[in-house]
């Protein structure tokens, strides 16, 4: 019984620890009228959090973990993936330690975040679930998020999830899922974090199309020459667009980008990420019934 006992509470100090370390890195966002949101420390000088936390442009402060505040500016904004990224005034703190690992389903995570001036707060829980890529609420493609079965306290969003020994797993938010929490994988809010404080915005490839899916009748599949049940049946292309300029037309089946097969609208923007603006790109499709390969310059959406 003592081992069992002295167990629980080694595994118990060991949660206290990894709160304590990712607390560090952990502020309080004050950037609209009602409750405060939470924030990672991206880097000494850089705040990442959720963007639908912060609906000002100007007047924003961030508390740090010493309890000083310092006011903020709007270092770039991706309010497609709900994410804005802070720069602190006149002062620096410690940046978040993100894991090596991905997330798996059953790990064990801890949701945090500051809210108030009163303290850090936090969420014991597992991840239930990884998916992805899913269309946002907010016009965005996440290519994948993590769902857990931690509380999402008042005032999380923005704050971390992270792991036994407090590195940060992801970034949660209930702003992508018609208020339902998620949380954004590391990988992706750190991504996105890198190109905001370059440009400060995240591009996204253009084409200039409007598309709805179809399936491949038997014969289409078999001159396709592979297992592939649907495509995307170009209903308009935009007069001056990307897709114009490379031989697109209406009535083309759009089903595969680079080799790889496209079967909706959601894989399709996977493959339009910002690495594709301005370069060109080979896409197949069944024109009159026939394969037929054609290389557009991918354009940017404004």
């Amino acid at each position: 019984m003592n081992h069992e006992v002295n167990t629980l509470t080694a595994f118990s100090e060991s949660l206290v620890k990894a709160v304590a370390k990712a607390g560090e890195s952990t502020v309080l966002v004050n950037g609209r009228r009602r409750m405060p949101a939470s924030g990672i420390v991206y880097a000494p000088d850089l705040i990442l959090t959720a963007d639908h936390a912060v609906e000002r442009d100007e007047d924003i402060s961030v508390m740090l973990a010493n309890g000083m505040t310092t006011s903020a500016t709007i270092a770039g904004r991706d309010p497609g993936n709900d994410l804005v990224l802070l720069r602190l005034d006149k002062t620096t703190t410690t940046p978040a330690e993100k894991a090596d690992h991905d997330a798996r389903v059953g790990q064990l995570v801890l949701a945090l975040g500051r809210p108030s001036a009163e303290g850090i707060e936090a969420s014991l829980g597992i991840i239930s679930a990884v998916g992805g890529a899913v269309r946002t609420g907010r016009g965005g493609l996440l290519e994948r998020y993590l769902r857990t079965d931690a509380i999402p306290f008042p005032g999380f969003s923005g704050g971390p999830l992270i792991d036994a020994e407090g590195r940060v797993v992801g970034l949660n938010t209930s702003g992508l899922a018609h208020g339902a929490a998620i949380t954004i994988p590391a990988l992706f809010a750190w991504s996105d974090a890198e190109i905001l404080a370059k440009h400060g915005y995240i591009k996204r490839g253009y084409l200039g199309i409007r598309s709805q899916q179809v399936e491949l009748s038997p014969d289409l599949i078999k001159t396709l020459g592979r297992e592939q049940e649907a495509g995307l049946l170009l209903v308009s292309v935009e007069r001056g667009s990307a897709a114009e300029a490379g031989g697109l037309i209406v009535g083309d089946i759009l089903v595969a980008i680079e080799g790889q097969s496209v079967i909706d609208h959601d894989e399709l923007m996977v493959h339009l990420n910002g690495e594709t603006v301005g370069k060109p790109i080979s896409i197949q499709v069944l024109r009159g019934g026939q394969p037929l390969t054609v290389t557009v310059t991918v354009g940017e959406r404004k």
